[in-house]
């Protein structure tokens, strides 16, 4: 058993305390196994009444996941091993999704990638003043998975393809202005709301009665932008419209995605059109997963982990180089059912 996470009950509480502070709590296989069997442990335990998710000491509560893993994977088996990681990391997103007791997360600090995987299914998703939540999959040309494409796409205003596009980073404010967190709270009121849940308190109800006006959302005031300019299912028409719009902001958009790897960016603007045809999040995880394993092994993944994050020259060779290279016929060979046999399910 993994010391990376801390899985125990205390009070009326179940708790599962990410414990890898060095590596801002990043998931790895066998914490997600331990996340797994614990809450499976607690579904039945009339004892355990709520779930809370957070973070030991450290400046966040997740990173994501563990990606020089499944760089190593790409790169050295194939990708088998990565898709175990992403199979069972996904069955611990469903499990949270349908969980059926009250889960909190509390999002404090960084929450990127798998970390948001593991906050957004809560039915109580927490921010403070420090929460920083970002989905930077297209950087290092994976896709913003764990569920993004669930969430992401049902946000208002095409703010969910701006998120998954430019990877930008939002904080505690803008995260409960836009529907990501369901309460604000300042930092220091944390260890209360979480000693009175685990007392045996309601948890929504201590939620609310600690909850502190958040300040007014920067991103706020680029909603008509962002509503305008990604409004579109077609990269170059997001492109094309940003290009015509001298404006600042619009020119730092641009410049923003000239970074990105264009066949991720085609893959999570299908992604998140697709989801919102999904009966239900399994057939989105299903979705998800097709993804996962084929974009794994696609070269833009072991060079966008090489650029940013191994040799740290920010400067990937995406390939294809440009989104008109990115063709119709590769995305939905990267979208295309798995055989029987591979294809994800949930426990």
């Amino acid at each position: 058993m993994t010391q990376d996470v801390l899985t125990f009950t205390e009070g009326a509480a179940g708790r599962i305390r990410l414990n890898r502070p060095a590596a801002i709590h990043a998931l790895t296989l066998p914490m997600v196994h331990a996340m797994t069997s614990a809450l499976l442990a607690w579904r039945d335990d009339p004892a355990v009444t709520t779930i809370i998710i957070d973070h030991a000491e450290g400046r966040g509560f997740c990173a994501g996941g563990d990606i020089a893993f499944l760089r190593n994977s790409a790169l050295n088996d194939g990708g088998s091993s990565g898709r175990a990681f992403f199979h069972d990391e996904y069955q611990l997103n469903h499990l949270l999704f349908t969980y059926a007791k009250p889960v909190v997360a509390f999002m404090d600090g960084i929450t990127m990638g798998g970390g948001v995987g593991i906050s957004q299914p809560a039915q109580l998703r927490v921010a403070t003043e420090r929460t920083r939540l970002a989905m930077p999959e297209t950087g290092i040309g994976l896709f913003p998975d764990v569920g993004g494409g669930w969430y992401l796409s049902r946000l208002a205003d095409r703010l969910g393809q701006y998120l998954a596009l430019t990877g930008a980073r939002i904080d505690g404010a803008e995260c409960h202005w836009a529907g990501l967190a369901t309460h604000y709270l300042a930092s220091e009121t944390l260890e209360d709301a979480k000693a009175r849940i685990i007392a045996g308190e309601d948890a929504a109800s201590v939620l609310d009665s600690l909850a502190s006006p958040a300040p007014e959302p920067t991103l706020a005031a680029h909603a008509p932008d962002i509503a305008r300019h990604f409004a579109s299912d077609r990269y170059e028409d997001i492109l094309a419209s940003l290009a015509g719009d001298d404006g600042e902001w619009a020119q730092a958009t641009l410049a923003t995605l000239a970074t990105k790897s264009p066949q991720t960016c085609k893959v999570a603007l299908r992604q998140l059109a697709d989801s919102l045809s999904c009966a239900d999040f399994a057939a989105n995880m299903t979705m998800e997963y097709r993804i996962a394993s084929r974009v794994l092994t696609r070269p833009d993944f072991a060079e966008g982990v090489r650029a940013v994050i191994v040799d740290k020259d920010n400067a990937p060779l995406w390939d294809p180089a440009t989104p008109a290279g990115v063709t119709d016929a590769l995305i939905d060979s990267i979208f295309a059912p798995l055989p029987d046999q591979e294809e994800w399910k949930p426990l």
